[in-house]
C-alpha cells in the first residue's frame, strides 16, 4: 500500500495510497515541478496524515492536511467500500464525507487511497532567522506578520531552551545564540521575495530584533531549516537518563491571545521548577509545550501540561492543533466542545462502526454491547 498510483500534471493532483510517506512524494513530484506542502515529522505516511489532520511548517501559508486532500477511499468496519468524491477542486455534491474521514484519528474508516491537491514547487526560497531579546518581543513581531498580511511561506518559533537543546546535541551544522528566535522562510518571484524580507525586517527591528539574518544559498537553508526540524530529537537528547521522559502539548489559540499565552506558559513551567520549551507554528497560533523530566516528575509535569491545555480552552483555542485527541485528552475535549458535540461524534461513531471495531476508546469513550 505505498505506491503513488498516478500524478496527474495538468489537473495538479496525485493518486496515493495511505503507506507513501511524505517526503517520498516530494521526491517523485519534484522533477514534474509539482510539491506537496504538508511537512509533518520525518516519516510520516499520507494515511497517518490523513487521520490526524496533520499539520507543519508549511501551515502558515498552505494550509494544514485537510486543505489538501481532495478525496478518499475508505474500507468501513462492516467492509463496506467507500470513495468520498471523484478528483473535481470543488463539489457541493451531497455530504462532505471527505472533511468527515480527515482528522477522525482511524475511528471511522481505514484510508485505502487518496486524492491530494498539489501546487508548484516554490521558486527563488530564501529562509531567515531573528533573533529577539525576550519571546514576548518575538511573538509580537509574529503576530504583526499577521495581521499586517505579510504572507510568508513559514513563521516558527524557537525560544532560548530550544536552541541551547540544538547546540548540546550538535545535530546542527552551526551553533547558534541561546535567544528567542523567529524561523522565516520566503518563496516568489525576486521582487515579492525581496519585498517580503524587507517588510519582515522592518517589523523585527520594531520589535527589538537584534540579528536579522537571510540567505538564499542551498547550504544555508540546508542549515537553517534543518536546526528547526532538528529541535524535536534535540530536546529528547537533553534526557539525563534513559528512564526521563519526554512530554508535550500542543494548545492553539487565537492570533491575538498568543503573546501572554506564551508568557504565561514560560511563567508556569519555570515556577514548577522544569526546563522546558515552547516551540511552534506561530503563524497559525499553534505552539508546542515540552518539558523533559524525570520518570518520577512525569505526574507533576503531565499537570502542567493540562494546566495549558485548559488555558487555550479559555482564550477560546484549543487543546490539540494537530496531533490529536487519542486516548488522553478525551475528558477535555468534552470541556472544549461541550457535551451535544461529543454525543453527536458517538452517534457518528456508532452508525458507521455500531461495534467500535476501529480505534476503540480513541477520541471518546463508549461503552457497546457486542
Amino acid at each position: 500500500m505505498n505506491k503513488i498510483l498516478h500524478v496527474h500534471k495538468d489537473d495538479m493532483d496525485v493518486v496515493v495510497q495511505p503507506a507513501v510517506g511524505w517526503q517520498d512524494l516530494n521526491q517523485e513530484l519534484e522533477s514534474s515541478g509539482l510539491f506537496f506542502p504538508p511537512d509533518p515529522g520525518p516519516g510520516a505516511k499520507i494515511g497517518g496524515m490523513i487521520a490526524m489532520s496533520c499539520s507543519g511548517t508549511n501551515a502558515y501559508r498552505h494550509g494544514t492536511m485537510k486543505d489538501w486532500v481532495i478525496s478518499v477511499t475508505a474500507v468501513l468496519a462492516d467492509g463496506t467500500i467507500v470513495k468520498t468524491r471523484n478528483r473535481p477542486r470543488k463539489s457541493s455534491a451531497g455530504y462532505d464525507l471527505t472533511r468527515l474521514l480527515v482528522g477522525s484519528e482511524g475511528t471511522l474508516g481505514l484510508i485505502t487511497e487518496a486524492v491530494l491537491k498539489v501546487t508548484a514547487v516554490p521558486k527563488n526560497q530564501h529562509v531567515g532567522v531573528a533573533a529577539f531579546p525576550t519571546t514576548r518581543d518575538a511573538v509580537k513581531t509574529a503576530v504583526s506578520f499577521i495581521t499586517s498580511g505579510l504572507l510568508v511561506d513559514a513563521l516558527e518559533l524557537l525560544d532560548p531552551y530550544s536552541l541551547m537543546a540544538i547546540n548540546r546535541s550538535g545535530l546542527s551544522a552551526r551553533a547558534w545564540e541561546e535567544r528567542p528566535t523567529l524561523f522565516l522562510r520566503f518563496s516568489g518571484s525576486i521582487q515579492a521575495v525581496h519585498d517580503q524580507i524587507h517588510l519582515a525586517q522592518q517589523a523585527a527591528k520594531a520589535n527589538g530584533c537584534s540579528v536579522f539574518e537571510v540567505s538564499g544559498e542551498l547550504s544555508d537553508i540546508e542549515t537553517i531549516w534543518g536546526a528547526r526540524k532538528a529541535v524535536a530529537p534535540s530536546l529528547v537528547a537533553m534526557k539525563k537518563d534513559a528512564s526521563d521522559v519526554f512530554l508535550s502539548a500542543d494548545a492553539a489559540v487565537p492570533i491575538a491571545s498568543l503573546t501572554d499565552m506564551i508568557d504565561w506558559t514560560h511563567k508556569i513551567i519555570r515556577e514548577a521548577g522544569f526546563l522546558g520549551s515552547t516551540i511552534g507554528h506561530v503563524g497559525d497560533g499553534n505552539y508546542h509545550a515540552a518539558i523533559v523530566c524525570p520518570q518520577s516528575e512525569e505526574d507533576q509535569a503531565m499537570k502542567i501540561l493540562e494546566k495549558i491545555q485548559r488555558k487555550a480552552i479559555e482564550l477560546e483555542g484549543t487543546i490539540t492543533g494537530e496531533h490529536g485527541v487519542g486516548l488522553k485528552l478525551r475528558e477535555m475535549l468534552v470541556e472544549e466542545v461541550g457535551e451535544s458535540a461529543v454525543q453527536m461524534m458517538k452517534t457518528i461513531k456508532l452508525a458507521l462502526d455500531p461495534q467500535c471495531l476501529l480505534n476503540p476508546d480513541k477520541v471518546f469513550r463508549l461503552e457497546v454491547e457486542v
